[in-house]
């Protein structure tokens, strides 16, 4: 029997609403629509313009259903936000005044069983944001050992990661692993339970495997550069993390632009220093974290973190070799 999906509850949402300030007539993007919950708040806090965009087909149809609700104001695309320069500029929009992004699984993903997100549910091994592409029965029935291990240990910073794969290969010999109530229990079966953190075994896997399939590190650099060139001076940039892989991350990447060029020394020539004026200005130093009240009504806010930052008029950086990619 398939449960009751819960309310999605958005995590952050007034802080994240806080940070982007919507205003009267400004346009926004919610990169990663979901349940369309930042969307809405933005669209109710300004008469403003909002384009969401997901790459899941079941995202796309919820957002059909609530842009009715606001009538001219509601755009949204099937796409990965990765692309949202050019998905936007395919609808002919060339800046915005704001981007939201709530990265990694959203609520209605994990709690449909047969999207195989989860362990909490027996479902299909599938983890597949969008539609197309292997799934993760796709790599643990076919990544050789050192592969899986090297997967699981740096996406999933499972200390046993090599454990886990020889497990995973051992198990396949005897029958593919096509569900995840299998891999869950072939990875409990060599990662014991911590002490008092009440984390599951497998969850460190299960993690792994969801951001190997979504390619969710290579996406999020890439979003973070495409709302970068988007961004009008004055926009705002909003990112909700929930590990500290994608945190790292957006850290990383507003750190560098919004930290000022380096000043010559008396020892280098002027024309020898970088000059590269910051693309960014950090709205705080420090991340925000969720309220003590928010994290006890809903679990799943526990480990988010917000970053945001302003975009100044300096010209967007130049794309590294890992957001081109």
């Amino acid at each position: 029997m398939t449960p009751a999906a819960p309310i999605h509850i958005p995590v952050l949402l007034a802080e994240v609403v806080a940070a982007l300030a919507p205003r009267d007539g400004g346009l926004y993007v919610d990169g990663t629509f979901g349940a369309g919950g930042y969307s809405r708040a933005l669209l109710d806090s300004a008469d403003c313009r909002v384009i969401g965009i997901d790459r899941d087909p079941a995202a796309i149809e919820r957002g059909q259903a609530l842009s009715q609700a606001y009538p001219g104001r509601l755009e949204v695309i099937e796409g990965r936000f990765g692309d949202m320069d050019r998905l936007l500029a395919d609808h002919g929009v060339q800046a915005v005044d704001g981007v939201a992004l709530d990265v990694g699984v959203s609520s209605p993903q994990i709690d449909e069983p047969e999207r195989g997100f989860s362990f909490r549910f027996d479902g299909p091994l599938d983890m597949r944001m969008g539609r197309s592409g292997p799934t993760a029965a796709d790599v643990v029935n076919h990544a050789d050992e050192a592969e899986l291990a090297d997967i699981i240990f740096h996406l999933g910073e499972e200390r046993m990661a090599r454990r886990v794969a020889r497990a995973i290969v051992a198990a396949r010999r005897d029958a593919p692993i096509e569900r995840t109530s299998r891999l869950a229990d072939i990875v409990r079966s060599v990662v014991p339970k911590g002490k008092g953190d009440g984390i599951d075994p497998a969850t460190r896997t299960f993690q792994a495997l969801r951001i190997h399939v979504n390619d969710e590190l290579g996406e999020l650099r890439r979003g973070l550069s495409a709302a970068e060139s988007l961004l009008a001076p004055g926009g705002r940039l909003a990112v909700v993390s929930f590990h500290s892989l994608e945190d790292r991350e957006v850290k990383a990447f507003l750190k560098e632009r919004s930290s000022p060029p380096p000043s010559p020394s008396r020892h280098t020539p002027v024309t020898a220093v970088a000059e590269r004026p910051s693309s960014f200005r950090l709205l705080s130093r420090k991340p925000v974290d969720p309220s003590e009240a928010e994290s006890r009504n809903n679990p799943r806010a526990r480990s988010a973190r917000l970053r945001a930052a302003e975009r100044t008029e300096a010209p967007a950086f130049p794309a590294s070799g890992k957001e081109a990619a």
